[in-house]
């Protein structure tokens, strides 16, 4: 730059910035190894992140995910309660998520055999940035269109709930709920345009 062509303004660089912590997280936890969901998952300790990709070929609709690295779901398995800050009871969350995850994909009418994980153990602070950076870089279909595959069933409020989305375009999960709400037609016309997105 000459002398007097503008304003000489020197570059920003935080190495521990959000973004840039967030973008380190992400880019470890996809060197790490898809694992096949065909089995139990032998249990592990640590809390930390892990997502679900599909690998088949019988849910149309999920096809084009096949040789992509975008998740169907993205979540963690949290040492500490977000909200009270008390440590988890167990000293294998990611498993004891994972394991729930795999009796809901077989509840819910899927073949497990179609179906990878990966994981990435961490402290919870770091999972939560890498949980937050997979969901906003890949909107994984059921976090975003077909919500209600992680939650849990608690007591009488859940059963007066509706029906998840996720529970009406996979039946048979062992749930109770105040009936059904949303419709399966509609539910699928909105998994293929956001996927196609």
């Amino acid at each position: 730059m000459s002398e007097g062509e503008g304003v000489f303004r020197p570059a920003d660089f935080d190495p521990l910035s959000t973004e840039r912590l967030t973008r380190n997280i992400c880019d470890e936890f996809e060197r790490q190894p898809l694992v096949p969901m065909e089995h139990d998952i032998p249990p592990f300790d640590g809390a930390g992140l892990y997502a679900i990709y599909y690998r088949g070929t019988s849910v149309e609709p999920y096809a084009r995910l096949v040789d992509t690295e975008i998740p169907v779901y993205a979540g963690q398995g949290a040492s500490h309660n977000s909200a009270t800050g008390v440590a988890s009871p167990s000293k294998r969350p990611v498993f004891l998520r994972l394991r729930a995850h795999r009796r809901s994909i077989s509840e819910g009418g899927l073949d497990p055999s179609e179906f990878r994980f990966r994981v990435l153990l961490m402290p919870h602070v770091h999972a939560n940035l890498g949980e937050d950076g997979l969901r906003r870089s890949y909107r994984p279909v059921w976090n975003s269109i077909l919500t209600g595959f992680g939650s849990h069933e608690q007591g009488s409020a859940t059963r007066r709930s509706r029906k998840s989305k996720w529970d009406t375009f996979h039946q048979g999960r062992s749930r109770t709920h105040g009936g059904e709400v949303h419709e399966v037609g509609e539910l699928a016309k909105k998994v293929r345009q956001h996927i196609d997105d």
